[in-house]
């Protein structure tokens, strides 16, 4: 899977977002259905993802499968994607360890790149155009 995957990660920087404090954003415009990057980080049980978000605050953690999570607290980029009720991106399955960051539409140049979280708590926070 890692060979199949465009690098397009190159063309993507972190800067200040108009959504919440730090985002992701492209210098390049990228159609819809490409991939992005590849998410990776320590592979975490679910006991271990609670009791990080609990004791540790942690908000970088992505969901693999039923048992697996996978922590990006490390990473360079990734950790600062912002949620967005109107999402320009999506989080797929990669290999056993990753997950692939893809474009659900089209983005143009400088767009901040954003998922849906996904966990309800999120909608009574968002601030959004849909939620605002």
């Amino acid at each position: 899977m890692r060979n199949l995957t465009i690098d397009l990660e190159q063309y993507v920087f972190v800067g200040e977002s108009q959504i919440h404090g730090t985002g992701l954003f492209t210098t390049i415009h990228i159609p819809k259905g490409s991939k992005i990057m590849l998410i990776t980080g320590e592979l975490i049980s679910e006991e271990e993802c609670i009791r990080r978000e609990n004791e540790k605050d942690n908000v970088y953690i992505f969901w693999k499968n039923d048992d697996c999570y996978i922590d990006t607290t490390h990473s360079t980029k990734i950790k600062y994607i912002n949620h967005d009720c109107y999402h320009n991106c999506e989080v797929i399955d990669g290999d056993e360890s990753s997950l692939i960051l893809i474009t659900s539409r089209d983005i143009s140049k400088y767009e901040e790149l954003t998922i849906d979280y996904g966990y309800e708590e999120i909608y009574a926070e968002c601030n959004c155009r849909k939620c605002a």
